[in-house]
């Protein structure tokens, strides 16, 4: 059996490759050629980028056994996650991976404005020694401006007290009391900016947040301020930092990052009070490391068919450790209800009952939805793209959790709604150290069985010699009879049995059977392992 082909589109640190492992064959390729990188997404199950690569809707096109797009780093400017979404493709990052990286050249940027230390020693190194031109400033008893109280503003808030500067800081998702335990006080974007002898930027890019530092802002600074974007460009509007540096409106700029990257021909390079860097936020050994470990790791849980906690197109988030015996088995669940099902499915439910319920199950729901369509559809199905085919099959999905369960530990049952009315259900249950999955309800009869690939379902009018017919004719098809479980609901009515055989069944011998103990349902079922 092939191995899985992960490419390698940019130059990622050695640790990538050792976190990879030997389960994969390693492909490399230069991902900013657009005439190289094409070809080379067509066998491609992943594919490990930084920032050079374009995976637009055109490469991901290309790239037809594609099942996640993992990116080194923490922006994701260069991918379309609408495309990957609905081509089933699971985008991942490392969002933590350059943190600490990220806030120490906000730092050293602060301190190069502070006592003008590139240009001090660009002029020494020219055989100039202008001690008196090069006069600075200190930090102490200064006020810092932190937008974002994120992680980085938060690791950028920690290191600063040393300084004994005062913290003031700007964030509308982060409460006073967050804000205090940090050391910050939380003022309004105006105060800020009529206070701050420094600010320092450390938010996302979004419509709401490009262009939130212009003209209107700069004109209520200090003469003194110095401010740093160490974050996304076009947070600060360029044309208006330009006029603001220009005139001594403010005393300086530091910038790590452009609306427009290389920023070639801008204004702004031509200015003496602006210092700036190549976008090198996450460019340490150590950040690239564990950016390439991160995602390295990201990839082997995507391509076992795993739920990935770093996915950004996947709703799930952490997954308990208690919920995770139960991924496979809720996929499983939704091919037997897809199986089950003998026209269009309009509304699904899935119901997660026992000490699970406790916990974060959206998981179990993704996973059952998958199962569901992988039967249905004849696209890749995904725990990504799997939602969205339900919404645009207009297929209601409700969600229901309860931590009562009177007979399992943990029990979770999926029911769906056909378009003509009638309902058809499979519930299930993991038990015992090896997490073995059992089968405990189907259409409403309480049954026990083990998991398995092949199975068959019937429901029929109760009465002596139905088993002889039908192990007579599985016999007559060199069908082997497993295991089997026959339950009812009363003693006189409907009884449903539900058989697990060795090798599918084939249709002629169902139909058969099916005319011969004139039963309300007889199909067979496929429950396998799709990754």
């Amino acid at each position: 059996m092939s191995k899985p082909v992960v490419l390698i589109a940019e130059e990622l640190s050695p640790a990538t490759l050792e976190a990879l492992g030997p389960d994969f064959e390693v492909r490399e390729v230069d991902g900013a050629d657009r005439a190289k990188l094409l070809p080379a997404l067509k066998e491609a199950n992943a594919v490990l980028i930084r920032s050079a690569t374009k995976m637009d809707e055109e490469a991901i096109a290309a790239a037809p056994k594609l099942k996640v797009i993992a990116r080194a780093g923490v922006g994701l400017d260069n991918v379309d996650i609408k495309a990957a979404t609905n081509a089933g493709v699971m985008v991942v990052n490392a969002p933590t991976s350059n943190v600490i990286s990220a806030a120490e050249l906000a730092i050293g940027q602060i301190m190069a404005l502070s006592r003008h230390i590139p240009d001090a020693n660009a002029s020494l190194k020219q055989g100039l020694w202008k001690r008196s031109k090069y006069t600075g400033v200190e930090l102490y008893e200064k006020t810092i401006g932190i937008i974002g109280l994120g992680r980085i503003g938060t690791l950028v808030a920690q290191r600063l007290q040393g300084f004994g500067v005062t913290l003031i800081g700007f964030d509308p998702y982060v409460t006073q009391a967050r804000a205090e335990q940090i050391g910050v006080e939380l003022v309004s974007m105006d105060q800020m900016m009529e206070r701050a002898d420094y600010i320092t930027i450390h938010i996302p890019k979004t419509p709401e947040t490009t262009g939130m530092i212009a003209a209107e802002q700069f004109a209520k600074a200090k003469p003194n301020l110095r401010i740093v974007n160490c974050s996304r460009g076009g947070i600060i509007d360029e044309a208006a930092l330009y006029d603001a540096l220009k005139s001594g409106q403010i005393a300086g700029a530091g910038l790590d990052v452009f609306v427009t990257e290389p920023p070639t021909g801008s204004p702004l390079l031509e200015l003496e009070n602006i210092l700036v860097t190549p976008h090198l936020g996450a460019s340490t050994d150590e950040a690239q490391e564990k950016a390439g470990i991160s995602v390295a790791r990201s990839v082997r849980l995507a391509l076992a068919g795993d739920l990935v906690p770093d996915a950004v197109n996947v709703a799930g988030g952490v997954i308990d450790a208690s919920v995770k015996p139960g991924i496979a088995l809720a996929e499983k669940l939704g091919q037997i209800v897809a199986g089950l099902a003998h026209t269009s499915i309009v509304s699904v439910e899935f119901e997660a009952r026992g000490e699970i319920a406790a916990h974060d199950v959206t998981v179990l729901k993704l996973a059952a939805l998958k199962g569901i369509f992988q039967t249905m559809v004849t696209e890749q199905v995904s725990y990504v793209n799997a939602p969205l085919m339900a919404e645009q099959r207009g297929v209601e999905v409700r969600l229901v959790q309860d931590t009562a369960s009177d007979e399992y530990r943990n029990v979770t049952t999926l029911k769906a709604v056909l378009s003509d009315g009638t309902t058809v259900s499979a519930g299930g249950t993991v038990i015992g150290p090896k997490h073995q999955q059992k089968i405990v309800s189907i259409n409403g009869y309480d049954v026990e069985l083990a998991m398995a690939e092949n199975l068959v379902v019937m429901v029929y009018q109760d009465r002596p010699g139905i088993v002889a017919i039908y192990g007579k004719a599985f016999s007559e098809a060199s069908v082997n009879i497993a295991a089997m479980t026959i339950a009812r609901q009363q003693k006189g009515g409907k009884a449903l049995s539900v058989i697990t055989v060795d090798s599918p069944v084939a249709p002629e011998v169902l139909e058969k059977l099916r005319n011969e103990i004139q039963a309300d349902l007889m199909q067979a079922v496929s429950v396998v392992e799709q990754y």
